[in-house]
């Protein structure tokens, strides 16, 4: 019992050791896991303050190509504002012309009704006056005419009255019962006489009338087959300017339709030169996050190189930029302005491609090189037959063996500076 009372007190004390042992174990595990979890908080602040200046910028640049892109749809809007104005100019100027036509046109036509209706309104008036003062001598030779014959009648009456009144006695002694009947007769004479007359004068009335309104029948008719030659002439006149004006507008509505065409296939393109753009963009977009992933530290936190120029160099560089362009590539170049930072990261990334090719190559000429010097070693080191009939390169005197000792040995190439890689990028892999 005494002895295992020892073996526990000298258990519990090797096991007391380890524990002291594991617990300064475990807390330098823990110090070096708080060490690790911090360095990862650094590096996660620093990444973090990356992104956000890799956000910024690459926001900066989606501003600067949203204002690209605004830029050319506002002059592409501004194009089409012009031509369309113009051809709102043209199509007004047209119209007014033809309204201007129209009613110079109709303004003519009424003239010429109103000439015409007034040499209607003096012709009818020339003719109501000769057909009064035609009426008034006809009339007052009528007169002339009756007065001369009644007094003629009167005294041939009146000579044929005393012949009757003797006859008249002798005859009434003679025929006192035919007197009733001649006196009938008589009155019946008169009566036929006046009606006869009357009959006569209306016959020559209408006679008269008849004549005059066939003369003005023949002048009317006359006058109107006059008027419509000339109407019918104006009539084709403006039946021609009404067919021209039709080709015309025709021919306008046809050059407008093509404009229209024309402004459609263009807005078309426009829209899908605009797609392409924006599918560029996105692709490009896309392969700057994944370039983004690739990049080193230090790439991420200055990603772009200082410039080499000097102060004064650099003002004039940037008075040429304010500068207006007069060819066509600078006024092309003026347009992708914008993307100058794309173009210089993209530079560096071109020299470091080129730096790195350069390197591999010396790299690979050293390799060369060193596998040349190795199998000459291992040449020289094993003892064979043909290996002692040839000269023997470990016999070198001052780096120069009996072999090459006729040939110049061939300059070292130089050494590119090393890649230089952060610890922390490394860490953060390993770990």
């Amino acid at each position: 019992m005494q002895w295992r009372q020892l073996l526990r007190e000298a258990k519990a004390k090797e096991l007391r050791r380890d524990i002291e042992i594991l617990s300064q174990t475990f807390e330098r595990v823990v110090d070096c896991k708080d060490h690790v979890i911090q360095v990862l908080a650094k590096d996660l602040s620093e990444a973090e303050a990356q992104h956000a200046h890799a956000l910024r910028s690459h926001l900066h640049n989606i501003d600067q190509l949203l204002q690209v892109q605004r830029c050319r749809l506002r002059y592409l809007e501004e194009d089409y504002n012009t031509e369309l104005e113009a051809l709102k100019k043209e199509f007004e100027t047209e119209r007014r012309m033809i309204v201007e036509q129209h009613a110079q046109e109709s303004r003519y036509l009424e003239d010429v009704m109103l000439a015409m209706e007034q040499n209607f309104g003096e012709s009818d008036y020339e003719a109501r006056l000769e057909f009064q003062s035609t009426r008034d001598d006809i009339k007052n030779k009528n007169l002339e005419e009756k007065h001369y014959l009644r007094v003629q009648l009167e005294g041939t009456v009146e000579e044929l009255w005393r012949r009757f009144q003797q006859e008249l006695k002798s005859y009434t002694e003679a025929t006192e019962d035919r007197k009733v009947a001649f006196t009938a007769l008589k009155q019946k004479d008169e009566k036929s006489s006046q009606e006869i007359e009357a009959q006569m004068r209306k016959l020559q009335k209408i006679q008269d009338s008849i004549s005059v309104l066939k003369g003005r029948l023949a002048a009317h008719l006359r006058d109107s087959e006059e008027r419509n030659r000339r109407l019918r002439e104006e009539k084709e006149v403006v039946l021609k300017q009404l067919q021209k004006l039709k080709s015309q507008m025709s021919q306008a509505r046809a050059q407008a339709r093509s404009n229209l065409a024309k402004l459609t296939l263009d807005s078309s393109a426009a829209l899908k030169e605009l797609n392409r753009v924006e599918k560029k963009a996105a692709r490009i977009l896309r392969l700057a996050e994944m370039c983004r992933k690739l990049e080193t530290e230090e790439e991420k936190v200055l990603p772009f190189y200082t410039s080499l120029l000097s102060a004064t160099e650099q003002q004039e560089a940037q008075q040429v930029l304010w500068e207006k362009p007069t060819e066509p590539l600078a006024q092309a170049m003026q347009d992708y302005a914008g993307l100058e930072r794309f173009w210089q990261r993209y530079n560096k990334v071109r020299l470091e491609q080129l730096a790195l090719e350069q390197e591999r190559a010396a790299l690979d000429q050293d390799n060369e090189r060193l596998h040349l010097l190795l199998r000459q070693y291992l040449t020289g080191v094993s003892v064979s037959e043909e290996a002692l009939n040839q000269p023997n390169t470990l016999l070198i005197l001052n780096h120069w063996s009996s072999r090459s000792s006729a040939l110049p040995a061939p300059a070292p190439a130089p050494r590119p500076p090393p890649c230089i890689i952060e610890a922390a990028h490394i860490a953060s892999h390993l770990l």
